[in-house]
This record gives C-alpha cells, sequence and structure tokens, in this order.
C-alpha cells in the first residue's frame, strides 16, 4: 500500500557557477588563456577590447560548459532593461589592476615544422639496394621501433604480422638479416637493438677500433650483468685488466645513448613549455609577489549588445523576433557578467594562497636554501586564509612560480615534518637535502650503504632509521649504493 510522507533534509549542493570556479582556479596560465578563448567565441557578449590578430594558441577543449544565467522562464516585457544599460555601459568590468608582473606581452610559441624520427628512418630506407619484399620487412621494422629507438617484439611476433596486415610471408632468418644490415645501420646508430646492450654494442662498433672499444665489446658481450651491476672486482679477475684499462672502457661506454630515438632533433614529442602562474622577487631585502599578467585579461561587456538593447528600448512596437532577441542577450549578459567575476575571484584567490605560501616560506624564499624550508601542508594555508583545503590543492598541484632561484612546482614547497633530536619540527625536504648532499660528497670508491647514512644523518641530530633512508634515497632517484660505485 502507498503511503505519502513528507521528509526533511539538508543538503549542500555546489551551483554550477562555483563548479566553473574551482575548474577555473585549477588550470594553469596556458590552459587558462585557452579556456579564455573558448568563454570568448561562445559567447559574443563577451570582449577583450583587444585587436582580432592578438589571439591565443591552438584550441583547448574543456568539457565544463556553464549554465546560462536567467534560463528560468521569463518574459521580455519582464526585464528591467536600464539595469543592463547604466552605468556607462560596463566600462568597469576590466579585471587587470597594477600589481602584476610586467611580463604582460603575449609571447606566441612557435611550433617547430620537421620530419619526425619514424620519416627520418623511412626516408634513409630509399638509400639502401634492397629488393621490394625486404623493403616492406624494413618499413615494418622501422614502424616497429618505439620512441626509444627499441624495437621490443619478439622477431616471431613480427613476422606473424607481417603475413597478416602486410601479406608478406618470410622467414625468420630474412627478418634478423634484414634487421641487422639495414634497420640497425640507419641514423642515430643504435636503432632497431632489442635491448640495451644491444644497443651499445651497435654503437661501438659504428666507432674507430680501438683497444678500450674491443675491450668494452668484449665486457658487454660476455660479461654484461657484471658490468651492469658494478661488479668490478669480478671484470678485474676475468679480463684479466688493470683499473686504469677499465676506467677507460667505463669511459667508452659512458659517452654512448642509451636511448638513441629519444635523441632525435625531429621527434615529434613535443616539450613542455611551462609559464609560470607567479613571480616572487628579493627588492631591497623584501619579497613581492606578483601574478602573471597573462592570468589577467582585460575584459568588458560588447558593445554591440548595449545599442541592440538601446534599440529594443526605443523601438516602440515590439515584435516576436525583438523579444526574442532580448531574451538571447540577456542570457549572453548574465553569462558574460559572471564570467569576468569569475575570473576577478579566481585572480583574487591565486594571489591570497601564495601570498600566504610565500610568507610561511619566507626564509627559503629570501635565501633559496632547501634546508629552511618549514613543514608545510595544505591544512596549514587553508587554515591561514580560511579557505578549504581542496582550494588549496588546485592551487598547489598545477601552479608554477618564479623564483630568484629557479621556476618551481608550487606543491614541491609543501612536506611533512619530523622531530630532530631537540625536538623540532623539521621539513622532510631538509632531510633529503642533507642526505643529498652526504651522498654527494662521499668516497665514491666505497659508497656508503644505507646503515651508515642513517648513522651519519643521526650525528647530525636528525634520528631517522635505515628504511626511511631508502625510501629518501629512492624519491632523489640515488640508486644503492652498489650502483654508486666507481673506480
Amino acid at each position: 500500500m502507498l503511503k505519502q510522507s513528507l521528509h526533511q533534509k539538508l543538503l549542500q549542493k555546489l551551483s554550477p557557477q562555483q563548479i566553473q570556479l574551482m575548474k577555473l582556479i585549477q588550470l594553469p596560465t596556458q590552459a587558462f588563456e585557452e579556456r579564455l578563448k573558448q568563454e570568448i567565441e561562445e559567447n559574443p557578449a563577451l570582449d577583450t577590447g583587444k585587436e582580432e590578430s592578438d589571439n591565443f594558441d591552438d584550441d583547448f577543449s574543456n568539457d565544463t560548459d556553464y549554465d546560462d544565467a536567467g534560463s528560468e522562464k521569463i518574459e521580455a516585457d519582464d526585464i528591467n532593461i536600464d539595469e543592463y544599460l547604466s552605468d556607462d555601459e560596463f566600462p568597469s568590468y576590466k579585471t587587470q589592476t597594477n600589481n602584476y608582473s610586467s611580463d604582460d606581452e603575449e609571447k606566441q610559441v612557435p611550433y617547430a615544422a620537421g620530419t619526425t624520427f619514424h620519416q627520418s628512418l623511412n626516408n634513409q630506407l630509399n638509400t639502401f639496394r634492397i629488393d621490394e619484399e625486404e623493403k616492406a620487412i624494413a618499413e615494418f621494422l622501422v614502424g616497429s621501433i618505439d620512441e626509444s629507438g627499441y624495437i621490443r617484439r619478439d622477431l616471431i611476433d613480427l613476422i606473424d604480422d607481417l603475413a597478416f596486415t602486410q601479406n608478406v610471408f618470410t622467414t625468420e632468418e630474412k627478418v634478423a638479416y634484414v634487421l641487422k644490415n639495414v634497420v640497425q645501420r640507419l641514423d642515430p646508430i643504435g636503432v632497431g637493438a632489442r635491448d640495451l646492450k644491444e644497443c651499445l654494442i651497435i654503437q661501438l662498433r659504428s666507432k674507430t677500433p680501438t683497444k678500450s672499444r674491443a675491450l668494452a665489446i668484449d665486457i658487454l658481450e660476455n660479461a654484461f650483468d657484471h658490468f651492469v651491476k658494478k661488479h668490478y672486482n669480478k671484470l678485474l679477475d676475468k679480463f684479466n685488466i688493470s683499473e686504469e684499462e677499465l676506467k677507460e672502457v667505463n669511459l667508452e661506454i659512458s659517452k654512448l645513448n642509451p636511448k638513441p630515438g629519444s635523441s632525435y632533433a625531429g621527434n615529434n614529442k613535443i616539450a613542455e613549455q611551462i609559464v609560470p602562474d607567479f613571480t616572487i622577487r628579493i627588492i631591497d631585502g623584501k619579497l613581492e609577489l606578483s601574478l602573471n599578467s597573462r592570468n589577467a585579461p582585460e575584459l568588458h561587456v560588447s558593445k554591440e549588445y548595449n545599442n541592440m538593447l538601446k534599440g529594443y528600448q526605443d523601438s516602440k512596437d515590439k515584435t516576436k523576433s525583438q523579444k526574442d532577441a532580448v531574451l538571447f542577450i540577456k542570457q549572453k549578459l548574465d553569462a558574460a557578467k559572471w564570467f569576468i567575476d569569475a575570473i576577478k575571484q579566481r585572480q583574487q584567490t591565486l594571489l591570497v594562497t601564495m601570498n600566504a605560501i610565500m610568507h610561511y616560506q619566507y626564509d627559503y624564499f629570501l635565501t633559496g636554501d632547501e634546508r629552511k624550508l618549514k613543514p608545510m601542508i595544505l591544512k596549514d594555508i587553508a587554515d591561514t586564509i580560511n579557505m578549504d583545503v581542496s582550494t588549496i590543492s588546485r592551487v598547489a598541484n598545477s601552479k608554477y612560480v618564479s623564483t630568484p632561484y629557479g621556476t618551481k612546482l608550487i606543491k614541491e614547497f609543501f612536506s611533512e615534518s619530523m622531530k630532530n633530536d631537540q625536538g623540532e619540527d623539521v621539513s622532510t625536504r631538509e632531510i633529503k637535502k642533507i642526505l643529498e648532499n652526504v651522498i654527494a660528497e662521499e668516497n665514491k670508491k666505497k659508497p656508503l650503504t644505507d646503515e651508515k647514512l642513517s648513522a651519519i644523518l643521526k650525528e647530525k641530530g636528525y634520528p631517522i632509521a635505515r628504511r626511511t633512508v631508502a625510501k629518501y634515497r629512492e624519491q632523489l632517484d640515488i640508486p644503492v649504493a652498489r650502483l654508486r660505485k666507481e673506480i
């Protein structure tokens, strides 16, 4: 039996505008520029007041949309047009102020046009005198080379693919012959190798023969595991050589490229361009924070839309098409005014958050000494400026700041704390920096083990366990003691 009843619920929902604002806050400078361009293209009531030639880079697709204000049912006659035409046609909707950095010149980043890595390899195949079958095999092998320059798949799998996709039926011996005598002779030397060992040997054999290079080839072919694990004593005994000869071998191999494909200048991989969102300068011994002016566009409502409203207001006989136009204009004007306001809120949030971070880590930004970084978590900044932790996270995870010591990702300034021997809270970044310095100054003939590193840190006043030392060392991308050993 159905029953009717009343229930009270307390729900907290974010409006579409609030959701969009959070997404705007999260965008770094370049993505924000693209989002701004997209909004201007979609809303003709929004204008930058600049020439059309001052455009941004390629379109930035974003699946976020705002709900047009005024989507509720409303009649054109109910709209107070005077509210939209007041305040001198909205000339004050400029969001740029005088506290931004001097980098307001909008620079276009040119995209280099050229031959890609695989296109270059295919072009080189035309210089070889090979028959049609061998050329088809060579082209397929080139297509199987990854960005590092390696062929990772087994030859038998490549033979099957040649038969099914290219209708080329061949043998494993034929494919191995084309690989060795054609593909592995392409430039850069070392491409087409199936593993690191083969890649290094190919490069050594392409050089002018010397005693040290011949010895290096011998060691790689017959004692590769000993070499990569730096079992130098075993190599000295196995090949009956001196330490000086082994040093020369190390020097020869260190000059080789373990990833020949990644070094190709025409590789179609586009390098990421980092545009700092903030700039911190030291002026007269004090820190000065500024927001990148590319985050502060000059926006206002289009005058054409104001003129349209004036025409409607002056019209005596209002047609249905004019009323529909007024409804459309109202929606676009409301959306434009909200977007301008959202940009203002975004700028204020970025500045307030970064200003709190700068003052929290004041000593570091003055000196650049990572040992002066204080323990800081997102909640510390959130409590300081009375904002939500999620907002601080959005600012920290995607924004960069230009400092006198380089461009840094803001989230790098956040770290957990540990107690030193005096009971004081110190940043884990400080401990990692000291660990890095200790390893840099160690005797490379007898590198320090994690146990010894732990003992040294305890002597310096940082009582941390060996397992913690190993974790920090891995985070710093520093190998174990055995792999740091040198002759």
